[in-house]
C-alpha cells in the first residue's frame, strides 16, 4: 500500500508539473545582457576528439561550439588524450581549474588496458581568467591506492565544512573479493597535492560506479543540501546535507525510460534566475552524445522530465561527459572574445609557392606537402598586444602561438606575460613583394618582418628584393 501511495503521489506531482509547465517547458531565451553557460567536454574517440572543447549557451539548452568547433586545449602529457573534464572555480572567482581523465582510447591504450593498467594520473590545467591556461600537468591520485589500476572521471566541489575542495574520481581496484570501479575522494587546496585517498562510494557486490557528480541545492528546495547523480547501472539520485556525510538513496530515472544501459556521465546545471535544473546525460549506447532532462527539485526523481528533441540543440559537435559553468557577465565577455569561430588558415610562401609555414617539433619553417595538415594551420587572432594587429594561434596546439625569440621563430605556449604578447603580435600590411599578398611587421621590432631564410622562419630587417620576396605570404584556407 505504501508503494502504491508513493507512486500515486509521484504521478500527481508529475501531472502538476506538466500543468504548470515547470519541468517540461524549456527555458525562455535569455536577454542579451544575461550571462550564459560554458560547457567543457570532449567529442569522441581518437587523439583529436579526446581533447578539450568548449561550447556556450545563452539559455542552457541551445549550444554553440566555440572556436569554430575546434579543440581549445590539447594534452601534451601522460597518454596525450583527455576525457571527462570538470571545471572548478575558486569561491572568490580568482582561479579556475580543468581536471580531466588522462586517457586516449585507440591512440595509446585499449579499453582493457585502460581498465586494468591505466594512468593513475589526472590532467590539470590552471587559469586566473578562464581564457589563458597553464600548460597541462599530471596529478597522481590513484598511485597511493593499493593496486589501484586507473583514475577516471574526476570531479571536485568546494566543501565549506573543510574549507577545501573534495576531489573525487573512479578507480578500478580489487577489494573485499571484488575487482571493480569505486569512487575515491581526497582533500586538496591547489590540485597539486592531495590527502590520502579514501573510498567515497562503494556499491554492493560486483556493481561498479564510475560517473558521479554533485550539485549544491539552495535552502528551501527539496530535503537535501546536496544531490548527486551517479552512473551505477542506473542513473541513481542520492541526497545529503554534508558532502562527506551520509547519503540517502532517492531513486533513479528509469521511470522516464533512462537507464544505465542507455545513458551515463550525468552533468548538472542550474538555470540562472530560477529554481530549475538540467541534468545532462550522455547517450553512450546510441552514440548520441548529451541530452537534457529538466527538474524543479533535483532530489525528486518523479519531477524529472525529458525535453522534445526540437526543444534543445547541442550544436555541431558531439558533446560527451563534461561540466557546465554558470558564467558571470565578465567571464562570458572574456570567453566569447577569446574563442570566436575563426577559420583555420595557412600562410603560403610567395617565392616558394608549394611551401607553407608550419611547425615541426615546435620549430617553425616553410615546407611542401605538410603532414599532418594541422601542422600548417593557424587561426589569425586579434593581436595579443596592440590594436589592429594579429597573432597566429596553432590549430594543432591551441594556446600556442608563433613567437620570435632572439629573432628566431618557434611555436610557444602563451604564458600570459607582456613580453610574450609583444613577441607574438604583428601588423598585417600589404605584401612587400606584391601588394595583393601580405607581409607581417613585428609589433615590438617594427623595422623587422616575418621572413624565411634557408626555409627557416626568422624576424629580420628587409633591405633587398630577395628579402621582400621571403617576407611575403598569402593567407589562404
Amino acid at each position: 500500500m505504501s508503494a502504491l501511495r508513493a507512486r500515486l503521489s509521484a504521478i500527481l506531482l508529475a501531472a502538476c508539473l506538466l500543468l504548470t509547465g515547470q519541468a517540461l517547458a524549456p527555458p525562455q531565451p535569455a536577454a542579451a545582457a544575461d550571462p550564459g553557460y560554458l560547457m567543457v567536454h570532449f567529442t569522441g574517440e581518437g587523439s583529436t576528439n579526446q581533447q578539450m572543447y568548449l561550447s556556450h549557451s545563452t539559455d542552457g539548452v541551445h549550444w554553440n561550439d566555440l572556436n569554430g568547433g575546434g579543440m581549445v586545449l590539447r594534452s601534451t602529457v601522460g597518454t596525450k588524450g583527455v576525457r571527462d573534464p570538470a571545471f572548478v572555480r575558486s569561491p572568490d572567482g580568482s582561479k579556475y581549474w580543468i581536471i580531466a581523465t588522462d586517457l586516449c582510447i585507440s591512440c595509446g591504450q585499449s579499453w582493457s588496458q585502460s581498465i586494468n593498467d591505466g594512468s593513475r594520473n589526472l590532467v590539470v590545467w590552471e587559469s586566473t581568467d578562464l581564457v589563458t591556461w597553464s600548460q597541462p600537468r599530471l596529478l597522481n591520485v590513484a598511485g597511493a591506492i593499493p593496486d589501484g589500476r586507473n583514475a577516471w572521471a574526476p570531479e571536485a566541489i568546494w566543501d565549506p565544512a573543510g574549507n577545501d575542495y573534495i576531489l573525487y574520481w573512479a578507480t578500478n581496484v580489487p577489494l573485499n573479493g571484488a575487482t571493480k570501479h569505486r569512487i575515491f575522494y581526497a582533500h586538496t587546496s591547489d590540485f597539486r597535492t592531495i590527502s590520502t585517498p579514501q573510498i567515497y562510494i562503494d556499491r554492493p557486490g560486483a556493481q561498479e560506479i564510475i560517473d558521479t557528480q554533485i550539485i549544491a541545492v539552495p535552502p528551501g528546495v527539496g530535503a537535501y543540501r546536496y544531490v548527486r547523480a551517479s552512473g551505477d547501472g542506473q542513473i541513481t539520485l542520492e541526497g545529503s546535507n554534508s558532502i562527506l556525510g551520509t547519503w540517502t538513496n532517492l531513486g533513479d530515472l528509469s521511470g522516464i525510460g533512462l537507464t544505465g544501459s542507455q545513458v551515463e556521465g550525468p552533468m548538472w546545471m542550474k538555470f540562472n534566475g530560477t529554481n530549475k535544473w538540467g541534468l545532462y546525460l550522455d547517450q553512450y549506447a546510441s552514440g548520441g552524445g548529451y541530452m537534457p532532462v529538466l527538474t524543479t527539485d533535483p532530489s525528486d526523481p518523479a519531477s524529472y522530465q525529458k525535453l522534445a528533441s526540437s526543444s534543445y540543440d547541442m550544436g555541431g559537435t558531439k558533446k560527451r561527459h563534461g561540466w557546465i559553468l554558470n558564467l558571470t557577465a565578465a567571464e562570458e565577455s572574456r570567453v566569447l572574445a577569446r574563442w570566436p569561430s575563426t577559420p583555420a588558415q595557412r600562410l603560403q610562401s610567395y617565392n616558394f609557392q608549394d611551401r607553407y609555414v608550419r611547425q615541426t617539433g615546435f620549430d617553425v619553417r616553410i615546407d611542401p606537402a605538410v603532414s599532418p595538415a594541422e601542422d600548417a594551420q593557424f587561426r589569425l587572432r586579434p593581436g595579443l598586444a596592440g590594436t589592429g594587429t594579429v597573432s597566429f594561434e596553432s590549430v594543432e596546439f591551441p594556446g600556442h602561438f608563433l613567437r620570435h625569440s632572439d629573432f628566431d621563430f618557434q611555436l610557444a605556449h602563451n604564458d600570459g606575460s607582456t613580453q610574450f604578447a609583444a613577441d607574438a603580435t604583428f601588423r598585417k600590411v600589404a605584401g612587400l613583394a606584391d601588394s595583393t599578398w601580405s607581409s607581417f611587421q613585428s609589433y615590438n621590432y617594427p623595422d623587422r618582418y616575418i621572413r624565411h631564410y634557408a626555409y627557416e622562419l626568422r624576424l629580420d630587417p628587409i633591405t633587398n628584393a630577395t628579402g621582400r620576396s621571403d617576407a611575403t605570404f598569402r593567407v589562404t584556407s
